[in-house]
């Protein structure tokens, strides 16, 4: 299984740690990216991006967040004034100068979670509502093979009881649907981008 002890995420020395002492770790997850080197962190993101959103995501994870997104507008969970900005202070405002002058990655409609920075080994996204505040963490790391690879922290701060009672109740569908169809996705992408890269090269070769 690709979910990993929380020790993995902590021990590495991530400059989002400096961001986020309030917030709790809730997973960390891992994605094979076979034959990666130390350099290959941009291309990895560039390939996640090119396999597209929830859109393109398997018809059972876009269920659930079809759901989600229902339940959501029907109880106002996602209203404006319970997001980033308004319920409460980005991630932003806590960046150091340098992280704040760094690249901060793009952002499109596909994707809920908006960018804090990106640089070479790592990048931050958030997201806010009346459930919960939180970040999703990338990082590249050496794996114990020797390529590298990507890993995911998801942290969080919970909106009072009902963020705690939430986030227990979406556990379950989040470790047997969300995050086993994400790995399939990311970790193809990865794979994609890598046959192409061979066919491109073997056809410059002829």
């Amino acid at each position: 299984m690709p979910r990993l002890a929380e020790a993995t995420y902590t021990e590495q020395p991530w400059r989002i740690h400096e961001l986020t002492s309030d917030f709790a770790v809730e997973d960390v997850w891992s994605f094979r990216t076979p034959g990666a080197g130390p350099g290959d962190f941009p291309a990895m993101l560039a390939a996640m991006r090119a396999a597209g959103g929830l859109a393109k995501q398997p018809w059972p994870a876009r269920f659930l967040f079809a759901v989600r997104w229902r339940l959501g507008a029907l109880l106002g969970w996602d209203k404006p004034s319970a997001g980033v900005g308004a319920r409460v202070a980005s991630i932003r405002d806590r960046l150091p100068a340098d992280l704040r002058d760094a690249p901060r990655g793009p952002d499109s409609e596909s994707m809920p979670l908006k960018a804090v920075y990106e640089l070479d080994m790592e990048c931050a996204r958030e997201l806010a509502n009346k459930t919960v505040h939180t970040v999703m963490h990338l990082g590249w790391v050496q794996g114990a093979n020797g390529d590298h690879e990507l890993r995911m922290a998801v942290l969080v701060k919970p909106n009072g009881w009902f963020g705690r009672l939430y986030m227990a109740a979406i556990a379950p569908f989040r470790y047997l649907i969300v995050y086993p169809a994400l790995t399939r996705r990311w970790e193809r992408a990865w794979s994609d981008r890598d046959r192409a890269q061979a066919r491109c090269e073997e056809g410059r070769s002829r």
